[in-house]
């Protein structure tokens, strides 16, 4: 074994929840939850562990605005709890 990774692999195992997103086309709009908050954006992707939604907007649990909209978010998937349409 090199560096942890089996026969050589230079990369670990695909988290589960990346399995939430097979079904998302680019650009749909996604609710991705968190602890305590959500946002709410299209769909833009997987990269380097992290979702990326685009023109995304982020509220509290009880649906109140935290922030103002942002052009890109990048959410790691390990701290998604929820993933909506």
């Amino acid at each position: 074994m090199l560096f942890g990774a089996p026969f050589g692999v230079p990369f670990g195992p695909i988290p589960p929840l990346v399995g939430l997103f097979d079904t998302y086309p680019i650009g749909t709009r996604l609710r991705i939850g968190m602890d305590s908050s959500f946002w709410v954006g299209n769909f833009g992707g997987l990269q380097d562990g992290v979702a990326l939604l685009t023109n995304a907007q982020l509220f509290s649990n009880i649906g109140n605005r935290v922030d103002c909209i942002r052009p890109v978010v990048r959410i790691p998937i390990r701290n998604i709890t929820f993933v909506s349409q």
